[in-house]
């Protein structure tokens, strides 16, 4: 049975993981370039970063959201910046080739990557 053409192009489909690997990878170049203290030796690293982030991001980030919930609750949500911080910092100390300066390039980071990528997502119509 052959699928439709427009079948890969729906929620789930490889093109649509392609294509947000690319945002995440996108993402990551450009917190490379403007963030001080976000450093990758070339652009293989950054593709692996963007894997091992998108991994992050699915299987540990749920957990690390749930249990820090109360405090993110307290703080009106600044303490998420900290989590998404703490992933990028995981995802540098698991990826060759991509090394932080300290916990505060890893936050100022994910705060550009989440932004480079909702606009990225939102240009293509990512419906993340």
């Amino acid at each position: 049975m052959v699928p439709e053409a427009g079948r890969l192009f729906t929620r789930g489909g490889p093109v649509k993981l392609i294509l947000r690997w690319l945002i995440n990878a996108a993402a990551l170049y450009v917190a490379v370039r403007i963030v001080p203290g976000i450093e990758a030796t070339d652009t293989n690293a950054i593709l692996i970063a963007a894997v091992v982030i998108g991994l992050i991001n699915a299987t540990l980030k749920p957990l690390a959201v749930l249990l820090t919930l109360p405090l993110t609750v307290l703080t009106l949500g600044l303490f998420y910046l900290v989590v998404n911080g703490a992933m990028l910092y995981l995802t540098a100390a698991l990826t060759p080739g991509f090394q932080l300066a300290g916990f505060g390039s890893a936050v100022l980071g994910a705060i550009v990557i989440s932004i480079v990528g909702m606009l990225l997502g939102g240009l293509v119509g990512d419906e993340d």
